[in-house]
């Protein structure tokens, strides 16, 4: 059984989107390691008190554009932080169903790369649409409640940035190189199956 390595992330983030290319480009690696991510979307503004709507610092679209070259990834960093609570609500509805991993995708392509705006009045539904989705209004609602205790969990696990992998208890945030994250994830999986042969 592979170990699954729980990822957080929210669409509204640019980083969260080169990580999601990176570990897309990993996919072998992470299955020679026998590690599968589990993909869990929290609600990024809240966690860090962000106001929504508003134009994106400076220097924090510099650092994305950075982050994204180091790894061969082409992004045009949100110029305007969305309100991703209903996108990301949404992938919750979908979380390891058949879907999940399509929705993913769309989501990240409509917005990093069709340049599509994420809050603006039916973006989601036709991204849904594309995928033969109907939302259901009613879930989506229990949904949105479900991505705020998410936050809060994330947020007791100390988690203080996006994207971020917990091993454990121990939180491995930000996109670092290939290679780090490669060994991190290495000899945190050795430690595991240590730990389960013994235990």
């Amino acid at each position: 059984m592979p170990l699954k390595v729980r990822a957080y992330y929210d669409f509204a983030s640019t980083l969260c989107y080169v990580a999601h290319r990176v570990f897309g480009d990993m996919h072998d690696e992470l299955a020679a390691l026998e590690i599968e991510l589990d993909w869990v979307p929290i609600d990024l503004a809240d966690l860090l008190g962000w106001p929504r709507g508003v134009a994106v610092e400076r220097a924090r679209r510099a650092n994305s554009e950075r982050v994204a070259a180091e790894h061969g990834v082409k992004v045009q960093p949100l110029p305007v932080w969305p309100d991703s609570r209903d996108a990301n609500a949404l992938a919750l509805v979908l979380a390891r169903g058949p879907q999940a991993a399509a929705f993913r995708e769309r989501v990240w392509t409509g917005v990093f790369e069709e340049r599509r705006v994420l809050d603006a009045p039916g973006t989601l539904e036709a991204f849904a649409r594309d995928l033969g989705l109907a939302l259901d209004a009613r879930r989506l609602e229990r949904a949105r409640d479900e991505l705020a205790f998410r936050t809060q969990i994330a947020r007791e696990e100390e988690v203080t940035g996006l994207p971020t992998l917990m091993l454990g208890e121990f939180p491995f945030g930000g996109v670092q190189a290939r290679e780090t994250t490669r060994m991190v994830l290495a000899r945190w999986a050795e430690r595991q199956r240590e730990r389960l042969r013994a235990g």
